[in-house]
């Protein structure tokens, strides 16, 4: 089982497009993309952390986690009401977490913190929000679908630099 993480699909909403300057030519075609890459990233035993903004409010959110890869966890974000936290499909739901993977503690929140929990004692900040375009402080990540290549991201590639060499795709921060 391999742990990936996401932001910021927005699944069916067409502001996305405009405001984020997305390379899709209708939403249909952002939602496909999008679907495709997280499947074909994405096993049925992985686990996803997707850090909020999943899908416009009129969404069938259930019916999208239906078609998608993996155990799917939700931190909830600014754009995700009530029914998108209620759907079924989602293994948590939550506001704020923190994991421990390979020995190394995750802060994920659909925001990014300007300082967080055990950020001097090396802990990485996981979010989204800002769609690619915040300068990351040291040890923090944007994992939305803007700054990765409109996939899902995995602990290893955001620390190591593997990435899907996206145009716009954020350059890693490495641990000192």
């Amino acid at each position: 089982m391999t742990i990936f993480f996401t932001a910021d699909t927005h699944f069916g909403d067409h502001r996305t497009i405009n405001i984020h300057r997305r390379p899709f030519a209708s939403v249909a075609a952002m939602d496909e993309a999008i679907v495709a890459g997280w499947n074909e990233t994405v096993g049925p035993d992985d686990e996803v952390w997707h850090l909020g903004d999943v899908a416009r409010r009129s969404a069938d959110v259930a019916a999208l986690l239906a078609r998608l890869n993996g155990i799917k966890h939700l931190v909830r974000g600014n754009n995700d009401d009530p029914a998108t936290g209620d759907a079924t499909g989602w293994a948590s739901v939550q506001d704020y977490a923190e994991l421990t993977q390979d020995g190394v503690l995750l802060v994920l929140c659909h925001y990014p913190f300007r300082s967080w929990n055990g950020q001097h004692r090396r802990s990485i900040n996981l979010h989204g929000h800002s769609h690619d375009k915040l300068k990351p402080l040291l040890r923090q990540f944007d994992v939305g679908v803007d700054a990765r290549g409109f996939r899902p991201t995995t602990l290893t590639a955001l620390l190591g630099g593997v990435s899907s060499s996206e145009p716009g795709e954020s350059s890693p921060r490495l641990l000192p």
